[in-house]
């Protein structure tokens, strides 16, 4: 089905206390998360961080560079998390090693002017941006992918999907979290996620709230969370991706309710202007 802004996911708003709290992955996070930063600023990671998406990777590198008909037959909408599950059942069945893996997702190439912008939000000042990965790939992708690059320490918190090599060398996979929205896939919904965490560490923040939310995207999935956002807000939509087009076609469809700032990227240049000027604004 086409993406459209009535087959995508909105979760409204909801108090902090109604929320289930999902399995959040802390990647060996120790010391407390810091208080003080003034942005907070998420990104998705397939065709966002990395300019394809990583689950298709996972077809190069199985026998013949394709996946059979029986298994391609098995995907049902809305439940690729199952369907990766077999996938990567069936790679290591074909003995393909976690290094094959690893390697193949490490080669994944970034997202033009993507490590530009990693780079310029590393050297901010440390009370500017609190970085957060929020992506329906999984864990061991998206950690090897960014320690590959260097870039792991920028991000305070990885959500996704919790992978792990399991004894045999099997990459086992699991859901997100489960929730309510039917027009989600199953496994996550991003708009429920995104809520959640900013409801969390406002609390933590002793209930001081960021000056500004920011959000990175590309897909039909980015999109919901983006509605949660407020007119105080930007998004970055990939210019002409599915995420921006959801965005205009509601912006025809429904004039003035789309609340958040709209700044597409072809590049991530595009975001670094942008947020050299969201960082010389007054609180």
């Amino acid at each position: 089905m086409r993406d459209s802004v009535f087959n995508c996911c909105f979760a409204p708003p909801q108090p902090p206390g109604g929320l289930e709290k999902p399995h959040w992955h802390d990647n060996g996070m120790r010391a407390p998360p810091p208080n003080n930063r003034r942005f907070l600023i998420f990104f998705d990671f397939d065709e966002t961080l990395v300019d394809e998406c990583s689950d298709d990777a996972m077809v190069t590198v199985a026998p013949g560079g394709s996946l059979p008909g029986w298994l391609k037959d098995t995907y049902q909408p809305g439940k690729y998390n199952e369907y990766m599950q077999r996938v990567l059942a069936y790679l290591a069945e074909q003995g393909v090693t976690p290094a094959t893996i690893c390697n193949t997702i490490e080669r994944l190439p970034p997202c033009p002017g993507i490590p530009a912008l990693l780079r310029f939000l590393m050297s901010c000042p440390p009370e500017d941006f609190e970085v957060v990965c929020v992506s329906d790939a999984n864990t061991v992708f998206i950690e090897s992918w960014l320690e590959s690059l260097g870039f792991r320490p920028l991000f305070l918190r990885i959500f996704a999907n919790p992978a792990h090599f399991d004894d045999s060398g099997q990459l086992q996979l699991r859901p997100f979290h489960a929730h309510n929205c039917l027009r989600c896939p199953v496994n996550m919904c991003k708009a429920e996620l995104v809520q959640q965490y900013i409801a969390q560490r406002v609390c933590e923040r002793g209930g001081r709230h960021y000056q500004r939310i920011l959000y990175v995207g590309d897909g039909a999935n980015d999109f919901c969370p983006s509605l949660t956002l407020s007119g105080g807000d930007t998004t970055f939509p990939r210019r002409d991706f599915p995420m921006h087009r959801l965005i205009q076609e509601m912006e025809e469809a429904k004039p003035g309710e789309f609340k958040a700032n709209v700044v597409p990227w072809s590049n991530g240049e595009d975001i670094i202007k942008r947020l050299r000027k969201i960082m010389e604004e007054k609180p």
